[in-house]
């Protein structure tokens, strides 16, 4: 039964993957903590390494199906990505290390104050005219916001797309840009971070839970998710959904705070 609701919940991380750019993160680690409840205090870092490597695949396949005038918006921002890389291995490092209640009580704390910022401050639901560089470009995200973006989204398992969309958006793209170039984002801070959590030795409680796992990451659990998102992503990218730009901009914030409430649940 875990199976078959990872694949219908493997179906909504390909549709986020799309629309939102989390790269199924966002929404494999309650699911992944829910799935992985017998494993107590451990769930929560099963699921953020789990996330990650569900991320690695449904964010590249998604940025390999990117038209390349989009991609082309990130031209320039090599020391942006590689900051991203370094960050997001601290973080999967940090991760390993943090009580897990912590993590749990950070992600929804995170997500929580990522809601009330977009609501109140300018520029989200509204964004304001498109910040340009001196060439002409769209002005990109600032690369010194790298490393701090990789280590928390890395150690919440959200991926970036949760800080790097409003980024974006703030400077003035649409919502339809602002997640297409999440993508690639995510990538540069999900591959680190699954490298560190495959590496090294597994969680104490897996063998008494019953849980295969590859060092942190549970991969039944990230197969069944992928397998329901690939097909998802595949067909959204050739044919994705017209969204009113600020119906767009709201529902992005709605499915932050279901995902907040599905965490605690999950707890």
């Amino acid at each position: 039964m875990d199976v078959v609701a990872l694949l219908g919940i493997g179906l909504l991380t390909g549709v986020t993957t799309v629309l939102f750019g989390f790269g199924g993160g966002f929404v494999a680690v309650p699911v992944v903590v829910w799935a992985d409840a017998a494993l107590g205090g451990d769930a929560m870092r099963v699921a953020t390494a789990t996330s990650a490597l569900v991320m690695v695949v449904n964010a590249g396949f998604a940025t390999a199906v990117t038209p390349r005038r989009v991609l082309a918006t990130l031209r320039g921002s090599r020391a942006l990505l590689l900051l991203l890389a370094v960050g997001a291995a601290v973080g999967a490092l940090a991760t390993r290390l943090a009580p897990a209640d912590l993590v749990r009580w950070a992600f929804v704390g995170y997500i929580a104050l990522t809601i009330v910022d977009l609501l109140l401050r300018p520029g989200f639901l509204r964004p304001p005219a498109r910040v340009e560089a001196a060439d002409g470009a769209p002005r990109p995200m600032p690369a010194v916001l790298g490393a701090p973006v990789g280590a928390v989204a890395a150690f919440l398992g959200v991926g970036g797309s949760v800080m790097t969309v409003p980024a974006l958006r703030r400077a003035g793209h649409t919502m339809r840009v602002a997640t297409t170039l999440a993508n690639p984002l995510t990538l540069a801070i999900a591959l680190p971070a699954t490298v560190v959590s495959l590496a090294g030795a597994t969680v104490a409680t897996a063998a008494d839970a019953h849980r295969h796992l590859v060092g942190l990451v549970d991969p039944l659990s990230a197969a069944a998710l992928l397998l329901g998102a690939l097909p998802v992503i595949a067909v959204l990218r050739r044919r994705p959904p017209r969204i009113p730009d600020r119906l767009y901009a709201w529902a992005y914030i709605g499915l932050l705070a279901v995902v907040a409430v599905a965490m605690l649940l999950a707890g």
